[in-house]
């Protein structure tokens, strides 16, 4: 396996799933198992009102916290909104800006995740940018226009720490990965996109159903600096493959 350039990121998206004794059981299900977090960044992102339960259970973990949005509103009246310096006061390190989901299920537009993104720097959080084609646009052949639409919001953030992940929106949930010539591509495409916008050194994860029978293939990609995990981080034997899949790259 090649050497990274990089200590690799795994980032686990727990979406609206998980309760206070499931998640105990799925930390103690990770924890002990014998990857070495210090060999990469592995961040758990789990729902807002599980938060300060997270920050007991990665205690020691060499994990660390993530979220999965922040609102666009650094305060005020705006109920049921979490602003990024909660996050912050939380114990979060890393927030998740733009997924596919908060786009088209809640109609977030470039506009909101540009304030998002300069809201989370501005509170020391790094962002976890999503950007990816739908299905009807690969087929068209306009995935490179969709992905350069949605990256011009890191010029929001003139070269602040920011993880790029690419999630085809026709892959998440679909039980199959985009394949690893398609993954090369399109990661190489951000790569350049990204530093032409003062993105110093970018930092590209891939997302889009993996799972511990493609990732190795996955992760064997030079382009490829770990990834953001769905469904298969909430089951401790597949996210222990995926962070074992991640240090062996090193």
């Amino acid at each position: 396996m090649r050497p990274s350039l990089h200590p690799p990121f795994v980032i686990a998206n727990w979406k609206m799933n998980g309760c206070l004794r499931d998640n105990r059981a799925l930390l103690a299900g990770i924890k002990p198992q014998g990857f070495r977090p210090s060999s990469m960044t592995v961040v758990i992102c789990p729902p807002f009102v599980y938060l300060p339960q997270l920050v007991q259970l990665l205690d020691g973990s060499g994990m660390v916290l993530g979220a999965q949005d922040l609102s666009d509103q650094s305060q005020g009246a705006y109920t049921g909104e979490v602003s990024a310096a909660m996050l912050a006061d939380c114990g979060c390190s890393y927030v998740i800006v733009g997924h596919s989901e908060r786009r088209i299920v809640y109609g977030e537009d470039d506009d909101a995740i540009r304030r998002k993104l300069s809201l989370a720097c501005e509170a020391g959080l790094c962002p976890i940018l999503c950007v990816g084609e739908t299905g009807a646009q690969r087929r068209a052949g306009q995935a490179r226009q969709a992905v350069t639409a949605q990256l011009g919001v890191l010029e929001a953030i003139a070269g602040a720490p920011c993880l790029i992940a690419y999630e085809p929106v026709w892959a998440i949930g679909a039980g199959r990965a985009c394949a690893p010539e398609q993954v090369a591509e399109m990661h190489c495409f951000i790569r350049q996109r990204s530093a032409s916008l003062d993105q110093k050194k970018p930092i590209v994860l891939y997302g889009g159903s993996v799972k511990p029978s493609n990732v190795k293939a996955l992760f064997a990609l030079a382009e490829v600096d770990g990834g953001l995990i769905g469904g298969a981080s909430l089951q401790a034997d597949d996210f222990l493959a995926i962070c074992k899949a991640a240090q062996g790259r090193i």
